[in-house]
């Protein structure tokens, strides 16, 4: 467990693990992960429960689900400082033959990544599974998974959401990345969905609502509260509102750095805004 500073301090070394990876190979997806890296930080290091050591099983402990897989640079910064591959590994992304290729995978064998994702609209499905396995097996721990809020216009989605109260998946937490954007302009723009909230309720979900997904201490209080709110007969949503391109000004409130990479001096004045704390790569 880690205090609310050191949570802080170790969002700002992902925000810059995040910039040199996507600029190093001028490719990947720098909004998305700023945007959910206090939340990452907070999941890995204060509210799952996690086993020294990784295998494929996951049996006794939380697992995690990453379905929109694009937002690669922010999962692998989180898991490398949380010790699963060596925090060097990073500078490896992206490039022929890495185990850290643009979208998770799982026949690279990098500790951590459990499924192949990146063709949205997947994860929850196989959360659902891992979870329901776990009930089957007498495990008790609990199954997360991430999911963005443009990735819900997938219609798997929501045969899962309605398959998961239906079976009464109570050990399940999936969180939504509520940051109104996604690569061709604003969710409202391309296809509005309405009240996320009222959709899965009626659904039949638990749904907690996190108004600053930014915010260390709000995930804090709020995923403690989904937590709490497992084991009732019914799957637990976290609606999380997020800021897009979180921590770097000119990314911020845009899709605009959904799928792009900072120059040069776009980097410097990125890196500038999060001064390094725990030691680049």
């Amino acid at each position: 467990m880690l205090n609310t500073q050191q949570l802080k301090d170790l969002t700002t070394q992902v925000r810059r693990d995040i910039l040199r990876m996507v600029h190093k190979v001028n490719s990947g997806h720098p909004g998305g992960s700023l945007g959910c890296a206090e939340f990452l930080v907070t999941l890995y290091n204060n509210i799952m429960d996690r086993k020294e050591g990784f295998d494929m099983d996951g049996i006794g402990e939380d697992l995690f689900f990453l379905s929109n897989g694009h937002i690669s640079p922010v999962f692998y910064s989180v898991l490398a400082r949380a010790g699963y591959f060596p925090v060097e590994e990073l500078g490896t992304f992206r490039l022929i033959d890495s185990r850290l290729q643009g979208h998770p995978t799982t026949h690279e064998g990098l500790p951590g990544v459990r499924i192949a994702s990146g063709s949205l609209g997947q994860g929850m499905s196989v959360a659902l599974g891992a979870a329901q396995a776990k009930k089957m097996n007498g495990d008790s721990h609990l199954v997360y998974s991430l999911h963005g809020d443009g990735e819900l216009q997938e219609g798997q989605n929501w045969e899962a959401i309605m398959y998961a109260s239906a079976k009464k998946v109570d050990n399940l937490i999936s969180t939504i990345d509520l940051n109104g954007q996604q690569i061709d302009g604003s969710t409202d723009d391309v296809l509005p969905m309405g009240s996320i909230k009222a959709k899965f309720e009626a659904f039949g979900w638990i749904v907690i609502d996190i108004e600053e997904g930014n915010n260390i201490d709000a995930i804090l209080k709020g995923m403690t509260e989904a937590k709490s709110k497992t084991g009732q007969g019914k799957p637990v949503c976290v609606l999380l509102k997020t800021v897009m391109g979180n921590g770097v000004d000119f990314m911020m409130y845009t899709h605009e750095w959904h799928g792009k990479a900072p120059n040069d001096e776009q980097l410097a004045i990125g890196l500038a805004q999060n001064p390094e704390t725990l030691g680049d790569y």
